[in-house]
């Protein structure tokens, strides 16, 4: 069976015409055939997969339906499925099973969703282009050659290669965005809080969130509304406003929507092509009736410095239980010092280690008021613009990268190269924004996306705006070649 949407497998099902368990060995027939390539799942238990689909057929013969019941799911290997490894893509988490579920897979498992395997990522999330694992990279479907982007590449290769119609990342900076934008899919950053942090392995607390992948706003919106919602278990978690919406989402209407487009993202930085395809976007919604103004974000132009003061200085602090004294591999010495030294520097990658020295940094003394603080004042600016902003418009729409996928290879001696490909995508969760990634065509090729940012709890104002345009548009739909990377499978 070829790959397909959310929406049209969850009708299959309803109907009796498809069955979860066929569903899920397909998942892993496909995963078998192709992963050789692409390396986007770390772990599997087809079994106890296979169990929990057989467990989803009784619940639908009984009569039972829920948007998710019965669908493949992948989940992001910092995402806590009891019993599984969580690796997050490190090798300092040798042999650590997850000892409960996370919130949002344990309200997936209840609804009745099925995950099929656990995917790769940048080693604890840290990375834009998914080469920062520390096992083989996964590689982007529409080109081998070229990133699929980061953190949650696993994550996203998984559903553009049609291993499931859904899966879960985190975005702290852009980590479900971007590769979203490499490799044609849809993706969502939830307005902060709105899902529940917990069982998510911590990067930068104040920014984390997890984030639905998927082919479409629509196909997002079955799992979303599983998950969204308050958690006692994390204090950060708020209700979503019009949840109800989401179970069988409607195109909204694109009359008189007032989109702003920030100056300060349509920059001279654009590749060739890439402001060609935004710009058609754009005529797609004034068309339908939108009103576009350009709008000023002034204190974009601080957004990366602030991201990654903030970032580094929570990355510090977190990881710091990284040790080797609770789980994960410990080295032999003689002391405590020497072994919790010699444990970090071998199970951590180079990019975490330079996080967590230049947070460390951030945080020491002499330089908190200097870097720390200035960066939280810095914060509040940003989220000033958009509160402003918002008041003359309803949402904007940005550019999600300079470009397409860049080669493996491209920016790895060159950090500072690698941390600007977030350049569009770190400005919204400083101020806690819903934002998400949908296709917007192609150049020479390789996909290209369109951000959409909105107040705070306009996700699901966010999600019937993308569907209304991807009722409009096809991008969303054109699938890799699979020729290149196994069509002898017939897949």
């Amino acid at each position: 069976m070829a790959a397909g949407t959310a929406m049209d497998w969850r009708e299959g099902l309803d109907a009796g015409v498809l069955s979860s368990e066929s569903l899920v060995r397909d998942s892993f027939r496909r995963i078998h055939a192709l992963d050789g390539r692409l390396h986007c799942i770390l772990a599997m238990d087809e079994e106890r997969s296979l169990q929990v689909a057989r467990e989803a057929d009784a619940r639908l013969r009984a009569g039972d339906r829920s948007p998710v019941l019965g669908l493949p799911v992948v989940l992001k290997d910092n995402l806590h499925w009891s019993g599984l490894q969580v690796s997050c893509g490190s090798r300092s988490l040798d042999g650590y099973r997850a000892p409960y579920d996370a919130t949002v897979v344990g309200r997936l498992l209840a609804a009745g969703a099925v995950p099929v395997g656990k995917a790769n990522l940048d080693e604890f999330a840290m990375g834009s282009s998914g080469e920062f694992s520390a096992f083989a990279p996964a590689c982007n479907p529409w080109d081998l050659a070229r990133v699929p982007g980061g953190s949650s590449s696993g994550s996203v290769v998984a559903v553009a290669a049609g291993y499931a119609p859904l899966a879960l990342g985190s975005d702290t900076g852009g980590s479900v965005r971007l590769p979203a934008s490499f490799c044609n899919v849809t993706a969502l950053r939830p307005t902060y809080g709105v899902l529940s942090r917990h069982g998510l392995t911590a990067m930068a607390s104040s920014l984390d969130q997890v984030g639905p992948i998927a082919v479409s706003a629509a196909d997002i919106a079955l799992a979303f509304g599983v998950m969204a919602g308050r958690d006692p278990m994390d204090s950060t978690s708020v209700d979503l406003p019009g949840v109800e919406r989401l179970a069988r989402l409607q195109p909204r209407s694109l009359k008189g929507l007032r989109i702003g487009l920030p100056q300060e993202y349509f920059t001279d930085g654009l590749e060739p092509g890439v402001e060609g395809l935004l710009e058609a976007a754009i005529q797609v919604f004034t068309e339908q009736g939108a009103e576009v103004q350009e709008v000023s974000l002034p204190h974009t132009r601080y957004a990366i410095d602030t991201y990654y003061l903030l970032c580094t200085s929570e990355v510090s602090s977190n990881l710091s239980r990284f040790d080797g004294v609770r789980y994960g591999p410990r080295a032999k010495r003689e002391t405590l010092t020497e072994m919790l030294s010699e444990t970090r520097d071998q199970g951590l990658g180079s990019e975490v280690k330079r996080r967590i020295l230049l947070g460390a940094f951030c945080l020491s003394k002499g330089y908190y008021d200097a870097f720390y603080l200035k960066a939280l004042r810095a914060r509040t600016l940003i989220t000033s613009d958009f509160d402003r902003v918002f008041e003359s418009v309803d949402l904007l729409a940005t550019p999600v990268a300079t470009g397409t996928a860049f080669p493996f290879g491209a920016k790895m001696e060159d950090p500072l190269a690698m941390y600007l490909a977030d350049v569009f995508t770190v400005t919204a969760p400083l101020a806690g924004l819903p934002c998400l990634s949908m296709p917007a065509g192609f150049v020479a090729g390789l996909p290209v996306g369109i951000q959409l940012i909105g107040p705070p709890c306009s996700d699901v104002m966010l999600l019937e705006t993308a569907h209304a345009f991807q009722s409009l548009t096809s991008h969303h739909l054109q699938t890799p070649p699979f020729s290149q990377i196994g069509a002898s499978h017939g897949l």
